[in-house]
């Protein structure tokens, strides 16, 4: 007697949201979707698990970001841990390469998600200055100064002898707020506005300062604090 293949539910599910990325793309897939997709095939379906672990930890953000333990803790195997790792850091370097020496600093949304990405989940503030070359190349990204949850202490002098130390032509700043609200502060324009004035005296272009919120990075030369 010839025997049916048996129904596979979750395959079934599987198959139908790679025929859609595939058809559609990936961008129209919803975050659980991608998420089931990313993981390797398990038994159940990939999706009712991707689903449960979005609510367990609140976002797609809050689980990318939350340590080994916690993910293990939620029922992931090793390998599905690694999976997700992998594809954080895959992201990570992809914006990173923006970064890389000889890199042409001109793609403003390109540079924000990558600030962003860097620090946006930090607990503590980080102010980074990117170093560029008189063709807005990059020369380096350096942190020069971290704090703590309410702020960095920020000495004018160390950015303008660390520019000169790479005979920076321009330059960008950045930092974040861990309190998540990316609104320049009072402080934060008028460390800029010194800044600003100290790296002119040395014929150093001050292009913008980025603050890096929770879902938004802020930009003094778009707003037009600079």
């Amino acid at each position: 007697m010839e025997t049916l293949p048996r129904f596979n539910a979750a395959r079934m599910v599987r198959e139908g949201m790679h025929e859609r990325m595939l058809e559609h793309g990936a961008h129209t897939l919803s975050d659980c979707e991608l998420l089931a997709l990313a993981l390797p095939a398990r038994k159940r379906c990939n999706h009712t698990f991707a689903r449960e672990l979005l609510v367990r930890f609140g976002s797609l953000r809050s689980l990318l970001t939350a340590a080994r333990p916690a993910l293990r803790e939620a029922g992931l195997t090793e390998r599905e841990v690694n999976a997700l790792l992998v594809a954080m850091e895959l992201t990570r370097r992809h914006y990173s390469q923006l970064m890389q020496t000889g890199t042409y600093l001109n793609n403003p949304r390109a540079t924000k998600d990558y600030v962003h990405m860097r620090l946006r989940d930090l607990e503590h503030e980080i102010f980074s200055v990117i170093y560029l070359d008189n063709r807005n190349r990059v020369l380096s990204m350096q942190e020069l100064f971290r704090g703590t949850i309410d702020g960095a202490s920020v000495h004018v002098r160390e950015v303008v002898k660390e520019a000169l130390a790479r005979n920076a032509a321009a330059m960008v700043l950045v930092h974040n707020h861990p309190s998540g609200v990316a609104e320049p502060s009072h402080a934060d324009e008028l460390i800029t506005k010194r800044i600003k004035q100290a790296v002119s005296l040395v014929d150093i272009r001050l292009l913008d300062h980025l603050v890096v919120g929770d879902g938004v990075t802020e930009s003094f030369a778009e707003r037009g604090l600079l």
